[in-house]
């Protein structure tokens, strides 16, 4: 199913606003968090005795200050009972609190909201805005924002902060600065509340030189290296990180500076990937059109999570390519795992499909329609699945996209996509969309959920 090719002018990843040179501190919770998180802890102990919840970023802007965004929190029970008719037991409206302790650390207010990540306890949420460059860090249980960070200034005075991951030990988060080309690391105590950024830890991905004495970004290996998605598997090994430009970075996030251990070119890993998963050892990957040439592509490779070294040469562990269509209206963004790592899903949002691959060998073994009565163009940007593993949620786009490039990223029903999966996770259906709403004061809907992520609550 085509897009809206009106549009495709438009830029995929978004100029940073402005160049201030000095790094965020890390916020202190108080007074700034009560209004937002009024009336919120009698909702949170109700949503606990379901099991699990699901966080669903809209990342525009609360209507009339130009920044904000909403994260729309649903009961796991009620939204696998309710379906479509699913309310949300908790509201977080960005441009209140949020903001305020933003504006308070570090003289600017976050804009637009675009990934977000738990910790592995799930006591705490941590939030990306792309455009402005923050990182907020929320209590997952009061909904309270505890710490607003700000990236470095990069390349071309550029900042962003794109998307994040922790370790699996809770100790770090690492931030992808995308437009700074900087990977960043912030240390994190989320027992005492305490969040501090590693200036020293951080790697400059458009200056640095890999093992090899290769430098990091060049025309004929990674063109643009703006990091993407970075992803840590299970067993807290390196971090991958996906490029704009094509080629991938293994990282070494233990060491000061973080260090390289393997490198890849775009001979052997497409542009514009965001979505990793793991499974049966594996680390599964994306790449998809936008920039670089290729407004159209859709490729799905994997990885060992282990065997990276800086002795390694280039492209070693060797890259397994499991599917490749650049044909017209076709998007690689979003992966995940379902059924005991049985299946790997990886969503074309342009196409309206999942794309399945077999766990353990990596054949591709069918496709999913996303498609159906509730949304005949839903868009799926990213997914996350249910602790028991029987249900998928998709973000889907809206009329107004603020992020991707328009002609793959337009939806016309903003909101989650249910998706009952069957087959031990090989197959799904479609069973509903909760739709969320943000109409500005001249009617235009400019809702456009992005971020979503499952946090367990038992």
């Amino acid at each position: 199913m085509g897009k809206w090719r009106a549009a495709i002018v438009a830029m995929l990843a978004l100029s940073a606003l402005g160049a201030v040179s000095a790094t965020g501190t890390a916020g202190t919770p108080g007074a700034v968090g009560t209004a937002e998180a009024a009336g919120t802890a009698e909702n949170a102990a109700g949503a606990a005795k379901d099991g699990y919840e699901i966080w669903l970023v809209d990342q525009s802007n609360t209507d009339g200050l130009g920044h904000g965004g909403t994260v729309h929190i649903y009961s796991g029970a009620d939204v696998t009972r309710e379906l479509s008719a699913t309310q949300p037991v908790d509201v977080i409206p960005l441009g209140g609190a949020t903001s305020a302790l933003c504006l308070a650390s570090t003289g600017r207010a976050p804009v637009r909201p675009h990934m977000i990540v738990f910790n592995k306890a799930d006591t705490h949420a941590a939030l990306a805005f792309v455009a402005s460059g923050h990182v907020v860090v929320f209590d997952a249980r009061t909904r309270q924002p505890l710490s607003c960070m700000s990236t470095e200034v990069g390349a071309g005075g550029a900042r962003q902060a794109h998307a994040l991951w922790p370790t699996e030990d809770d100790k770090y988060l690492i931030i992808a600065n995308q437009n700074g080309k900087k990977l960043e690391r912030i240390a994190t105590d989320y027992a005492s509340g305490t969040f501090t950024q590693e200036p020293a830890a951080t790697l400059d991905l458009a200056g640095c030189t890999t093992p090899n004495g290769m430098p990091c970004q060049a025309p004929a290996l990674r063109p643009d290296n703006a990091p993407i998605c970075p992803f840590i598997a299970s067993d807290n090994g390196p971090v991958f990180v996906s490029l704009r430009g094509g080629g991938l970075l293994v990282v070494d996030w233990r060491t000061t500076p973080m260090s390289i251990v393997g490198e890849y070119d775009t001979s052997k890993v497409p542009a514009n990937g965001c979505g990793f998963a793991e499974a049966q050892g594996m680390v599964f990957g994306n790449g998809g059109g936008g920039t670089h040439g290729n407004l159209d592509q859709f490729s799905v490779f994997r990885l060992p999570m282990g065997g990276y070294s800086p002795a390694n040469p280039p492209n070693t562990p060797a890259v397994q390519p499991l599917f490749d269509d650049d044909s017209p209206d076709r998007d690689a963004h979003g992966v995940l795992v379902s059924a005991k790592d049985r299946y790997v899903w990886a969503g074309d949002r342009d196409a309206n499909v999942a794309e399945v691959f077999d766990g353990a060998t990596g054949a591709h073994t069918g496709t999913v329609d996303l498609v159906s009565p509730f949304s005949a163009d839903p868009t799926v940007d990213l997914f996350a699945v249910s602790p028991d593993e029987k249900w998928a949620f998709a973000s889907t786009r809206g009329p107004n996209p603020l992020s991707g490039d328009p002609h793959s990223s337009h939806g016309t029903d903003p909101g989650m996509l249910v998706i009952r999966l069957t087959g031990n996770g090989k197959a799904g259906r479609v069973e509903g969309l909760i739709p969320i709403s943000n109409v500005d004061a001249s009617g235009v809907q400019r809702a456009d959920a992005h971020g979503i992520r499952v946090r367990r609550t038992g």
